[in-house]
């Protein structure tokens, strides 16, 4: 009967972060502790616990007078995000294939297949959650406490910018999928191979694959934004 308080909180964290990446709490909205506690069935104090947990991971932003606040996406945050983007999936690809061990590839691989699946399927929560995993698998191959947090927060505005960006009906992005899902196989070989070189540079070519139309997605009309070229990219400037 010990267990059981704990089980309850270890669903709630897990719950809580699956409904922010998916989009089901609004990213910038306030959470209800009272609705909270009900709904999984724990007491204020280990709620408060998990918001602090969450608070912690980046996944909450918590206020002294009006409680925790789903992460937002602002301007400013977009903009962080492409510039930082290219920078953590290759430093954390590279560290990846020289650090994995058998066990984490074969988790890596057991998360391509339901990354495969739920595309098959048009399971958008789920492709966007499996996709999020499959890159957590990497992060945690890298073993690099400086890098990990830098990743975790980036997973977090990845997927949920995919909740709304890779709709199965949108068929202009099918051919962008299949690209994609055959990248993790590559990534999956590489980081058996051990090509630190390689796996870097695949990171980058990921990460351009979807680059600019979520670009164009998360720019409002009329708006530019500087976000950022990857490592080695060149700048288009004029003639010298």
């Amino acid at each position: 009967m010990s267990e059981r308080p704990i089980s309850r909180k270890v669903r709630c964290v897990e719950d809580l972060r699956r409904r922010i990446l998916t989009q089901d709490f609004e990213p910038g909205s306030y959470l209800e502790e009272v609705e909270l506690a009900e709904s999984y069935e724990i007491s204020r104090p280990p709620l408060r616990e998990v918001l602090n947990q969450l608070a912690g991971e980046g996944y909450l932003v918590l206020h002294k007078n009006r409680g925790a606040q789903v992460a937002p996406m602002t301007h400013k945050t977009m903009r962080n995000f492409f510039m930082a983007a290219p920078m953590i999936y290759a430093a954390v690809s590279r560290l990846a294939a020289e650090h994995a061990t058998e066990g984490q590839i074969m988790r890596l691989k057991d998360a391509q297949t339901l990354f495969r699946r739920s595309i098959r399927e048009g399971d958008t929560a789920e492709r966007a959650m499996m996709n999020e995993r499959f890159h957590a698998i990497i992060g945690e191959m890298a073993d690099n406490e400086f890098l990990s947090p830098s990743l975790r927060r980036l997973l977090i505005d990845h997927t949920r910018i995919g909740m709304s960006f890779y709709n199965p009906r949108n068929h202009a992005m099918a051919q962008q999928r299949s690209v994609a899902a055959d990248q993790h196989d590559r990534f999956i070989e590489l980081i058996e191979k051990g090509d630190v070189e390689a796996c870097g540079q695949l990171a980058i070519d990921h990460w351009e694959l979807s680059r600019a139309e979520i670009e164009s997605f998360v720019t409002p009309d009329g708006m530019r934004i500087p976000l950022g070229h990857a490592p080695g990219e060149q700048r288009q400037k004029g003639a010298s």
